[in-house]
């Protein structure tokens, strides 16, 4: 049953949104664009006589405000240390995350920039630098309410959502049902082969999307999905393509990483496992969402017969790579 805040929250609208930044002091010129977010609602809002802002309204009911205040935090603290990244506006009483009638939000700088070029030494190596100072601000202490991530949270978990609720086609539902099961049997094996891991705070979220780059280099935005987990969740989205393609990707990010903080390159056996473990959250994801007018709007291939058959064939593609040698540590 969706809850009185969700269907607030669905209908969000432009008068909302207005209210709620000026709330904050600040005088809209009225000029509104939606930008490409559908877990939260992103608008960039004009204001008078000065640079547009970026304007957050979170999903209620996904995080608690201890565990969005831990997020702002840390990207504060990140951007203490002369990390390249956005961290929300403070207002006169010091706070970033505010409240307007049902909404939660936060508001931003406006930070333009391209996606990085990831054929570019230069620029893997630069990404390389800036996650390994991530790191070593998020290895410095931990987190106390963001969650963890895990092979329960990101598999068995999203797994059974997918299965209880009867998103899969009822032909498709055994082949989901085993081969899901022997995948998260696999990504244990992996674990097991990487053995005791330590967890530090990460982006959670590490992508093209979320890196804008300038002249200056790289600069990194949403922290939403921040969590604890292993320093390779922040590496192994950058590495597609054939073994060879990841390999030299790899070793051409960790050339700058290192240069800030370690990596024990056991973490190289979660690569495969961890990319598992986001196809099948990523699934599951758009499913809790779907009541959401927004995401079969966004997602129109997603629910149909063929968008499943697809994903169970990707998802055994990663049952062999995942028995694979792990990539080369340079």
């Amino acid at each position: 049953m969706t809850s009185e805040l969700t269907l607030d929250y669905q209908n969000l609208g432009p008068d909302e949104i207005l209210d709620a930044v000026e709330s904050q002091g600040f005088h809209c010129d009225g000029r509104l664009l939606a930008l490409n977010s559908y877990e939260n609602r992103v608008y960039q809002v004009g204001l008078e006589e000065k640079a547009p802002i970026i304007a957050k309204f979170y999903r209620p009911e996904r995080w608690k405000d201890q565990e969005i205040q831990e997020e702002h935090d840390f990207a504060w603290e990140l951007s203490e240390n002369e990390i390249p990244v956005v961290p929300p506006l403070r207002n006169n009483g010091g706070d970033t995350l505010q409240r307007h009638q049902s909404y939660r939000f936060a508001l931003f700088p406006n930070r333009g920039g391209r996606a990085p070029n990831l054929e570019n030494t230069e620029h893997l190596e630069q990404l390389g630098r800036c996650l390994g100072r991530i790191h070593a601000v998020g290895k410095s202490k931990p987190f106390l309410f963001r969650p963890k991530l895990t092979a329960d949270s990101f598999g068995w978990i999203p797994c059974r959502f997918v299965l209880d609720n009867q998103f899969i086609p009822e032909d498709l539902e055994p082949a989901y049902r085993s081969l899901t099961e022997d995948l998260m049997q696999r990504v244990g094996w992996c674990f097991e082969r990487a053995g005791t891991i330590p967890s530090i705070r990460l982006h959670g979220d590490c992508h093209v999307g979320n890196i804008l780059w300038t002249d200056d280099g790289p600069h990194f935005v949403d922290l939403d999905d921040s969590r604890t987990g292993p320093a390779i969740q922040d590496l192994w989205m950058f590495l597609s393509g054939d073994k060879e393609d990841r390999n030299q990707t790899l070793e051409k990010l960790l050339s700058g990483y290192l240069q800030f903080c370690d990596l024990d390159p056991r973490q190289l056996h979660l690569i495969e496992a961890l990319r598992t473990l986001r196809m099948i959250h990523h699934y599951a994801w758009i499913a809790k969402r779907w009541t959401d007018p927004a995401f079969p709007h966004a997602y129109p291939w997603f629910n149909t017969q063929r968008c499943w058959e697809e994903h169970i064939l990707n998802l055994r593609e990663q049952a062999a790579l995942m028995e694979e040698e792990p990539l080369t540590w340079p």
